[in-house]
């Protein structure tokens, strides 16, 4: 099989365009990609931050920093949760939820260019096999865990 027609080799190349498209833009703005990604995973009431490293693959120390910057420039703060102090909660400023807002209307925009390219019959199909390889590569992570663990 050439490698190029395998399922990994079409998803992260695609990945890799969209990163360098959103990229691209972001810079426009001053900003990343990245940071534009945290800006659209921060709810309105606030998110803790344990729980949006996950959502971008990204380790804690690397989302740290990336937090120390965006609190730096005004997009961010942080507060402890009132129920549980050991846990931070990240919020949005004025200035936070104006880009917010500039980031999710690109990402609506291109979303919006690619569905009215391909029927919505499709787009059901895609959605469907992108949850299908997710489903499939979080159980081999799961196995791969257990695995290493026993050993």
């Amino acid at each position: 099989m050439n490698i190029k027609e395998t399922i990994d080799f079409q998803l992260k190349s695609t990945s890799l365009a969209l990163m360098r498209m959103y990229n691209l833009i972001a810079s426009q703005n001053g900003i990343t990609q990245s940071l534009g990604y945290v800006l659209v995973n921060i709810g309105k009431n606030g998110t803790p931050a344990t729980k949006i490293a996950p959502l971008m693959g990204m380790g804690i120390t690397s989302l740290s920093r990336l937090l120390n910057k965006m609190e730096k420039e005004g997009y961010v703060y942080r507060t402890r949760d009132k129920k549980d102090k050991r846990v931070v909660i990240i919020s949005l400023t004025d200035k936070g939820i104006s880009l917010r807002k500039q980031v999710k209307k690109t990402v609506v925009d291109f979303n919006n260019k690619i569905i009215n390219k391909i029927p919505a019959s499709e787009m059901k199909i895609f959605m469907s096999v992108f949850n299908t390889i997710k489903e499939q590569v979080e159980t081999d992570i799961v196995n791969f865990n257990l695995k290493n663990s026993i050993q």
